[in-house]
C-alpha cells in the first residue's frame, strides 16, 4: 500500500542547460530526510517531455540509487496516449521501481471503455504495480466513478494519483467504493487534506519539493488526528500552495528552490517560461 507523501522531484538544470545531477541527488536525499515516503521520477513536475532520452535515464538512475540507499519507494512516470508505445516503455522500466505512474491517455480522448482496456493491457504487462494518474485538466478525459472502480479492480493496478481539481461528485462516489487494498493518492496540493479525510492514503504533491515536512505532517494529521491540528495545517499551507502554482508548474517551485540555494538555476525548458519576479517574490513570502 502506498501511504504518506511522495514528492515528484523537479529536474534541476545548470546555467548551460544541462542536467544538474548533484542537485537532483541532493533534493532526493533531502525530501526523504524530511519524511517523504518516496519520490516520483519523471512526473509532470520533472518536465519529462522536454528531457532527452539519456537525461530521462539519468534522472531515473539517480533517483533509484537514492531510494535503494534510503529504503524509500520509487515511482517512475511512464506511458503515454499510445498503448503500444507505453508497452515498449514498460518493457524497459528500471527494475528498481516500486511502481509506475501512468497517465490516462491524453489528447486522443478515448471512450471510458477504451481507457479501461488501455490500463488492462498495461497492467498485465507491467513488471511493477501501476498507479493510474487521473488528471482531466491535462488529459481532456474525465472519468466517472464507476469507471474508476473498474480500473481499481484490474489486477496489478495498485492505486491512483487523483487530481481532478477539487472534491467533485465522482470523487466522493469513488472514495466510498474504492477497494481497501487500492491506494488513492491526492495529486492536488490544495485538496490533499480533504481527500485524505475522505480516505486517501497519501499524496503526490509538487509543493513537497519546497515544504516536505509540512506536507508530511498535514497528511499524517488528516489520517491520524487531531482534526483541529489538520485544519490548522491546511489553512496555513493554502497560501503557499496557491503561490507555488500561480504560474505553470514547476516554474515557481524552481524559482523558490534556486532562491534558497537548493538548485543552481530556476530554469525551465520551453514551452514553459521562467517564473516572473512577482510570482517568485510572493511564493518566497509564503514559505
Amino acid at each position: 500500500m502506498f501511504t504518506g507523501l511522495f514528492v515528484p522531484l523537479v529536474t534541476p538544470f545548470t546555467a548551460s542547460d544541462e542536467l544538474a545531477a548533484d542537485a537532483l541527488e541532493a533534493l532526493a536525499h533531502n525530501v526523504i530526510d524530511e519524511g517523504a515516503a518516496g519520490i516520483v521520477a519523471l512526473g509532470t513536475t520533472g518536465e519529462p517531455a522536454t528531457l532527452a532520452p539519456e537525461e530521462r535515464r539519468k534522472v531515473v538512475d539517480i533517483c533509484a540509487d537514492v531510494c535503494v540507499q534510503r529504503g524509500a519507494q520509487l515511482i517512475i512516470g511512464a506511458g503515454s496516449n499510445s498503448t503500444a508505445g507505453s508497452l515498449d516503455v514498460f518493457a524497459d522500466l528500471d527494475p528498481r521501481a516500486t511502481a509506475t505512474l501512468t497517465v490516462v491517455p491524453y489528447y486522443t480522448r478515448p471512450s471510458e471503455d477504451g481507457v479501461v482496456e488501455h490500463f488492462r493491457r498495461l497492467a498485465a504487462a507491467s513488471p511493477v504495480p501501476l498507479l493510474v494518474y487521473n488528471v482531466p485538466a491535462r488529459t481532456g478525459r474525465a472519468l466517472a466513478a464507476d469507471t474508476l472502480v473498474r480500473l481499481a479492480e484490474i489486477p496489478n493496478v495498485a492505486g491512483f494519483k487523483h487530481a481532478v481539481g477539487g472534491i467533485d461528485d465522482a470523487t466522493v462516489a469513488f472514495m466510498s467504493s474504492v477497494p481497501d487494498d487500492v491506494a488513492v493518492l491526492s495529486g492536488d496540493d490544495l485538496y490533499a487534506g480533504p481527500l485524505v479525510a475522505l480516505g486517501a492514503t497519501g499524496a503526490i504533491l509538487a509543493c513537497g519539493n519546497v515544504a516536505t515536512r509540512a506536507f508530511v505532517e498535514l497528511i499524517a494529521a488528516w489520517r491520524d488526528g487531531p482534526t483541529d491540528h489538520a485544519r490548522h495545517l491546511h489553512n496555513r499551507l493554502v497560501p503557499l500552495a496557491r503561490a507555488l502554482f500561480a504560474e505553470p508548474n514547476p516554474a515557481v517551485i524552481k524559482a523558490v528552490l534556486a532562491a534558497h540555494g537548493r538548485i543552481p538555476t530556476p530554469d525551465v525548458r520551453l514551452p514553459l517560461l521562467a517564473a516572473s519576479a512577482a510570482a517568485t517574490s510572493a511564493a518566497l513570502e509564503s514559505c
